[in-house]
């Protein structure tokens, strides 16, 4: 856990600080990190929640040199804050929009969209956007290239695994991600909830083996049972798991059958599922 002293930035490369919002929580971990990039003319990435300490803060630290708020996503704890704090400093809003799924924080209206690998410069600071469908499919990652510092949102994070919500969210998409993140020169990882994450190649390496090890998990429970539904599986394929959290992992668990449905490997009708022969 990273020491935390909520409403502070603390230093993590040369270039970005963190801020901590007070919303920890079973989803959240300690709270969702919010990054400041560069020292006279700034950018924060994933205000977070529309907690009035927390933008407060923010608007506080940058002290009137925010110029730029960008987003991993629009999850309700890592976008909603960005209009308040533009409404106060007059900074321009950029970040990816999809259609409200039900988790989708609708608050997040006219922001600029970003290209794969299009680059911001932020006060002589290059921060190059990096799309990672997955978690959720208008996720961006951005690298700090100066520092050589990747911010994840909920793509990567600290101490657990990140829940993959169909149908936005996508499992194939996800893998595919990090995978590509492995071909960009990073030497840490800021994630949105955690501290920071030494060894990115070890990181990612080992959350790749983690999905395909539950996806063997999936295809094994549905070989023994021959066929059935999600409610049946899930405590089958996530036995390793508070049984509290089940109702989160049924969602990820949809997001692996999906998968195997189209690597052409399971098929589903009338929601029950099974492995081809």
């Amino acid at each position: 856990m990273p020491d935390i002293t909520y409403g502070a930035a603390t230093r993590v490369s040369p270039h970005v600080r963190r801020v901590t919002a007070r919303n920890s929580g079973r989803m959240t971990g300690p709270g969702t990190n919010s990054y400041i990039v560069g020292e006279r003319e700034l950018a924060v990435i994933d205000p977070g929640p529309p907690l009035e300490e927390h933008i407060d803060a923010l608007e506080r630290i940058t002290a009137g040199r925010l110029r730029s708020i960008l987003v991993t996503h629009t999850h309700r704890d890592h976008s909603p804050a960005a209009a308040e704090l533009a409404r106060r400093t007059g900074a321009e809003l950029i970040g990816n929009v999809i259609a409200n799924d039900g988790y989708q924080d609708a608050s997040f209206v006219g922001a600029r969209a970003l290209a794969q690998d299009e680059c911001v410069l932020i006060d002589g600071v290059t921060v190059r956007a990096i799309l990672t469908p997955g978690h959720v499919s208008n996720h961006v990652c951005y690298l700090i290239e100066d520092d050589r510092l990747l911010i994840t949102g909920d793509h990567v994070m600290g101490g657990s695994t990140v829940v993959i919500v169909p149908p936005a969210g996508n499992m194939r998409d996800y893998i595919a991600s990090l995978r590509r993140m492995l071909d960009y020169d990073i030497a840490s990882i800021a994630p949105g909830h955690g501290d920071v994450i030494g060894e990115p190649r070890r990181e990612l390496e080992h959350l790749i083996a983690h999905r395909l090890k539950r996806e063997q998990k999936v295809v094994d429970a549905l070989t023994r049972l021959g066929a059935a539904r999600i409610d049946a599986l899930t405590p089958l394929v996530y036995d390793d798991v508070d049984p509290v959290m089940h109702g989160w992992a049924a969602l990820s668990l949809h997001a692996h059958l999906l998968k195997l449905v189209a690597d052409e490997r399971a098929t589903v009708a009338n929601d029950v599922w099974q492995m081809r022969g």
